[in-house]
């Protein structure tokens, strides 16, 4: 599971519908309290966060639809509590772009 802090039109489309399917996944595991990746580390730096959670999942949206996907699983806005700025990373941003350098796909970092 990963949640990426780097802006979405830099990531490829894999890794750009591939957050965007792991964020409902966590989104879910959090605000139902489900018990699978719970504990997590990316789940974790989420809890509390999920006004920050919903805003990246609209960031990833006005990529998608840029892109040309047609988006239609919105997340409830009610829910969108907490903090709106994450601050805690799994892995730093650097080390992010380090990562998606060595899996050579064509995301733009």
């Amino acid at each position: 599971m990963r949640i990426w802090d780097i802006s979405p039109s830099k990531l490829c489309r894999n890794h750009l519908l591939g957050e965007h399917r792991e964020l409902h996944a966590m989104w879910v595991v959090i605000t139902e309290n489900k018990k699978g990746y719970s504990l997590h580390p990316e789940t974790l730096r989420w809890k509390g966060k999920l006004k920050a959670m919903y805003l990246r999942h609209e960031e990833l949206v006005a990529e998608m639809t840029k892109r040309g996907y047609n988006h239609r699983s919105p997340l409830d806005k009610r829910k969108a509590i907490g903090n709106a700025k994450q601050n805690d990373y799994v892995d730093s941003i650097k080390d992010q772009i380090f990562i998606l350098k060595k899996k050579k796909c064509s995301c733009r970092v």
